[in-house]
């Protein structure tokens, strides 16, 4: 069977991740994810839809990830990870609906608000004196 190909996105980061059966193994940029996300808390959001489905340990990932920094990117990978998830068990109904309830499918929309001129960032003031 060949490896299929899905996309996560979040903030500015894009994920791409091949997914196949196998022993385990999960692979961020070629570096585990041990290594390349070294806080706890961010390998359990990118790990989160394969503890929700119970499904550790069944699926040999590898993620390509790009821009943004650590915290996008780990989400990024989620999000990918649960749509892999949810493509490869598409006959299985309880899958999709626990990814669902736990709001893994959709995609977080939220993005960096843009600076506009005349202000310092994008929605802090100068300074206003009345004398």
């Amino acid at each position: 069977m060949a490896q299929a190909n899905y996309i996560g996105r979040r903030k500015t980061s894009t994920a791409r991740l091949y997914i196949q059966p196998g022993k385990g193994e999960f692979l961020i940029n070629k570096t585990p994810i041990e290594e390349y996300l070294p806080v706890k808390a961010l390998q359990n959001i990118a790990t989160l839809p394969l503890n929700v489905t119970e499904l550790d340990g069944k699926y040999d990932i590898k993620v390509t990830v790009r821009g943004g920094g650590k915290s996008g990117q780990a989400g990024a990978v989620q999000h990918a990870l649960a749509r892999a998830i949810d493509g490869e068990n598409e006959n299985n109904e309880e899958i999709h609906t626990a990814l669902k309830s736990n709001g893994l499918l959709t995609r977080d929309d939220r993005m960096v608000e843009r600076k506009k001129y005349g202000q310092p960032k994008a929605r802090k003031k100068f300074q206003f004196s009345k004398r």
